[in-house]
Protein backbone atom coordinates (compact mmCIF):
# COMPACT_ATOMS: atom_id res chain seq x y z
CA UNK A 1 0.00 0.00 0.00
CA UNK A 2 1.48 3.20 -0.63
CA UNK A 3 0.49 6.34 1.25
CA UNK A 4 0.82 10.25 0.92
CA UNK A 5 2.25 11.41 4.53
CA UNK A 6 0.74 15.42 4.78
CA UNK A 7 3.97 16.92 5.95
CA UNK A 8 7.94 18.00 4.52
CA UNK A 9 8.98 17.56 8.29
CA UNK A 10 11.95 15.01 7.86
CA UNK A 11 11.76 14.28 11.98
CA UNK A 12 7.99 13.18 11.42
CA UNK A 13 8.68 11.60 8.34
CA UNK A 14 11.86 9.47 10.16
CA UNK A 15 9.33 8.83 13.18
CA UNK A 16 6.46 7.65 10.87
CA UNK A 17 9.34 5.80 8.51
CA UNK A 18 10.52 3.59 11.25
CA UNK A 19 7.05 2.70 12.73
CA UNK A 20 5.23 1.77 9.49
CA UNK A 21 6.59 -1.26 8.42
CA UNK A 22 7.66 -2.87 5.41
CA UNK A 23 3.79 -3.17 3.84
CA UNK A 24 3.48 0.30 3.50
CA UNK A 25 5.18 2.60 1.59
CA UNK A 26 4.95 6.78 2.61
CA UNK A 27 5.87 9.20 0.21
CA UNK A 28 6.36 13.25 1.71
CA UNK A 29 4.92 16.06 0.05
CA UNK A 30 7.60 16.40 -2.21
CA UNK A 31 7.89 13.09 -2.95
CA UNK A 32 4.50 13.10 -4.41
CA UNK A 33 4.86 16.18 -6.32
CA UNK A 34 2.81 18.54 -3.85
CA UNK A 35 4.67 21.84 -2.91
CA UNK A 36 2.37 24.10 -1.43
CA UNK A 37 1.17 25.29 1.20
CA UNK A 38 -1.45 23.51 3.60
CA UNK A 39 -4.28 25.19 5.68
CA UNK A 40 -4.23 24.68 9.04
CA UNK A 41 -7.32 26.88 10.33
CA UNK A 42 -8.87 25.44 13.10
CA UNK A 43 -8.57 25.23 16.87
CA UNK A 44 -8.37 21.51 17.64
CA UNK A 45 -6.18 19.01 16.61
CA UNK A 46 -9.10 16.80 15.20
CA UNK A 47 -9.60 19.61 13.11
CA UNK A 48 -6.91 20.53 12.02
CA UNK A 49 -5.58 17.00 10.68
CA UNK A 50 -9.09 16.94 8.95
CA UNK A 51 -8.46 19.78 6.96
CA UNK A 52 -4.99 18.78 5.91
CA UNK A 53 -5.85 15.36 4.96
CA UNK A 54 -8.73 16.02 2.58
CA UNK A 55 -6.97 19.08 1.49
CA UNK A 56 -4.46 16.93 0.19
CA UNK A 57 -6.56 14.33 -1.23
CA UNK A 58 -8.40 16.48 -2.75
CA UNK A 59 -5.76 17.98 -4.73
CA UNK A 60 -3.51 14.75 -5.71
CA UNK A 61 -6.83 11.98 -5.45
CA UNK A 62 -4.51 9.59 -3.16
CA UNK A 63 -4.68 7.88 0.00
CA UNK A 64 -3.53 10.01 2.25
CA UNK A 65 -2.97 10.78 6.31
CA UNK A 66 -1.72 13.63 8.31
CA UNK A 67 -0.82 14.35 11.48
CA UNK A 68 -1.51 17.12 14.16
CA UNK A 69 0.52 17.27 17.69
CA UNK A 70 0.24 19.22 20.35
CA UNK A 71 1.84 20.33 23.78
CA UNK A 72 -0.82 20.76 26.31
CA UNK A 73 0.34 22.07 29.70
CA UNK A 74 -1.94 21.69 32.41
CA UNK A 75 -0.97 25.02 33.88
CA UNK A 76 -0.91 26.93 30.49
CA UNK A 77 -5.04 25.41 30.45
CA UNK A 78 -3.92 23.35 28.05
CA UNK A 79 -1.53 25.11 25.55
CA UNK A 80 -0.04 26.44 23.31
CA UNK A 81 -1.74 23.19 22.08
CA UNK A 82 -2.38 23.68 18.69
CA UNK A 83 -0.09 26.69 18.36
CA UNK A 84 2.93 24.82 19.76
CA UNK A 85 4.99 25.26 16.22
CA UNK A 86 4.54 28.66 16.21
CA UNK A 87 4.35 29.81 20.23
CA UNK A 88 6.71 31.71 20.28
CA UNK A 89 5.74 34.12 17.15
CA UNK A 90 1.85 34.41 18.69
CA UNK A 91 1.44 37.79 20.57
CA UNK A 92 4.62 38.59 21.69
CA UNK A 93 7.80 39.84 19.90
CA UNK A 94 10.12 38.78 22.53
CA UNK A 95 11.00 35.85 20.87
CA UNK A 96 11.21 37.02 16.88
CA UNK A 97 14.76 36.86 17.28
CA UNK A 98 15.54 33.14 17.98
CA UNK A 99 15.24 30.34 15.85
CA UNK A 100 11.23 29.03 16.31
CA UNK A 101 12.22 26.01 17.95
CA UNK A 102 14.22 27.53 20.13
CA UNK A 103 12.04 31.07 20.86
CA UNK A 104 8.94 28.32 21.31
CA UNK A 105 11.16 26.77 24.75
CA UNK A 106 12.27 29.68 25.94
CA UNK A 107 8.69 31.55 25.81
CA UNK A 108 7.23 28.09 27.61
CA UNK A 109 10.04 28.54 30.07
CA UNK A 110 9.39 31.78 30.76
CA UNK A 111 5.58 31.43 30.85
CA UNK A 112 5.89 28.67 33.48
CA UNK A 113 8.39 30.16 35.93
CA UNK A 114 7.87 29.65 39.35
CA UNK A 115 4.85 27.25 38.74
CA UNK A 116 5.04 24.30 40.67
CA UNK A 117 2.23 22.30 38.90
CA UNK A 118 4.66 20.77 35.25
CA UNK A 119 2.03 18.48 34.21
CA UNK A 120 2.00 18.02 30.61
CA UNK A 121 0.91 16.14 27.78
CA UNK A 122 2.01 15.26 24.12
CA UNK A 123 -1.32 14.95 21.94
CA UNK A 124 -1.26 13.21 18.32
CA UNK A 125 -4.27 13.20 16.16
CA UNK A 126 -4.01 11.28 13.02
CA UNK A 127 -6.72 11.92 10.11
CA UNK A 128 -6.14 8.87 6.91
CA UNK A 129 -8.25 9.37 4.24
CA UNK A 130 -8.75 6.44 2.39
CA UNK A 131 -10.95 5.48 -0.26
CA UNK A 132 -12.79 8.88 0.61
CA UNK A 133 -13.80 7.84 4.03
CA UNK A 134 -11.97 9.32 6.65
CA UNK A 135 -11.01 7.81 10.04
CA UNK A 136 -9.13 9.64 13.28
CA UNK A 137 -6.43 8.08 15.31
CA UNK A 138 -4.70 9.56 18.68
CA UNK A 139 -1.68 9.06 20.52
CA UNK A 140 -1.28 10.52 24.22
CA UNK A 141 1.83 10.67 26.31
CA UNK A 142 1.79 12.11 29.81
CA UNK A 143 4.58 13.60 31.66
CA UNK A 144 6.39 17.16 33.05
CA UNK A 145 8.16 20.04 31.46
CA UNK A 146 11.56 20.34 33.05
CA UNK A 147 12.93 23.79 34.04
CA UNK A 148 16.21 23.28 31.52
CA UNK A 149 17.14 21.41 28.68
CA UNK A 150 18.50 17.87 28.26
CA UNK A 151 19.54 16.24 25.61
CA UNK A 152 19.77 16.47 22.03
CA UNK A 153 17.79 14.56 19.75
CA UNK A 154 14.30 14.81 19.06
CA UNK A 155 12.81 17.95 17.99
CA UNK A 156 10.25 20.62 18.73
CA UNK A 157 10.03 20.20 23.18
CA UNK A 158 11.41 17.27 23.48
CA UNK A 159 14.59 18.56 25.35
CA UNK A 160 12.26 19.72 28.22
CA UNK A 161 9.76 17.02 28.21
CA UNK A 162 10.62 13.89 30.80
CA UNK A 163 7.83 11.52 30.44
CA UNK A 164 6.37 9.29 33.33
CA UNK A 165 7.97 6.37 34.69
CA UNK A 166 11.44 7.72 32.54
CA UNK A 167 14.32 9.52 33.83
CA UNK A 168 15.70 11.09 30.25
CA UNK A 169 13.79 13.65 28.03
CA UNK A 170 12.50 12.35 24.79
CA UNK A 171 15.89 14.58 23.91
CA UNK A 172 18.25 12.09 25.68
CA UNK A 173 16.66 9.03 23.91
CA UNK A 174 17.38 7.53 20.55
CA UNK A 175 14.31 7.40 17.98
CA UNK A 176 14.34 4.05 18.32
CA UNK A 177 13.66 4.14 22.25
CA UNK A 178 11.28 7.28 21.53
CA UNK A 179 9.48 5.76 19.33
CA UNK A 180 8.52 3.14 21.34
CA UNK A 181 6.44 5.29 23.91
CA UNK A 182 5.68 8.69 22.27
CA UNK A 183 2.54 9.96 21.22
CA UNK A 184 3.11 9.56 17.89
CA UNK A 185 3.91 6.44 17.88
CA UNK A 186 1.16 4.98 20.09
CA UNK A 187 -1.20 6.48 16.65
CA UNK A 188 0.77 5.11 13.77
CA UNK A 189 0.72 2.14 15.63
CA UNK A 190 -3.06 2.52 15.85
CA UNK A 191 -2.98 3.18 12.27
CA UNK A 192 -1.35 0.80 10.95
CA UNK A 193 -3.37 -2.10 13.05
CA UNK A 194 -6.24 -0.54 11.16
CA UNK A 195 -4.56 -1.07 7.79
CA UNK A 196 -3.07 -4.35 8.78
CA UNK A 197 -6.78 -5.52 9.45
CA UNK A 198 -8.66 -4.19 6.28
Amino acid sequence: MNLIFATNNQHKLNEIRQLIGRGIKIYSLDESGFHGEIPEDYESLEENASQKAWYVHHLIKRNCFADDTGLEVEALGGGPGVYSARYSRIGDNKYSELDIVEGNICKLLDNLRNIKNRQARFRTVISLVLDGKEHQFEGIVNGIILEEKFGSEGFGYDPVFLPDGYSRTFAQMSLTEKNEISHRSIAIKKLVNFLNDL
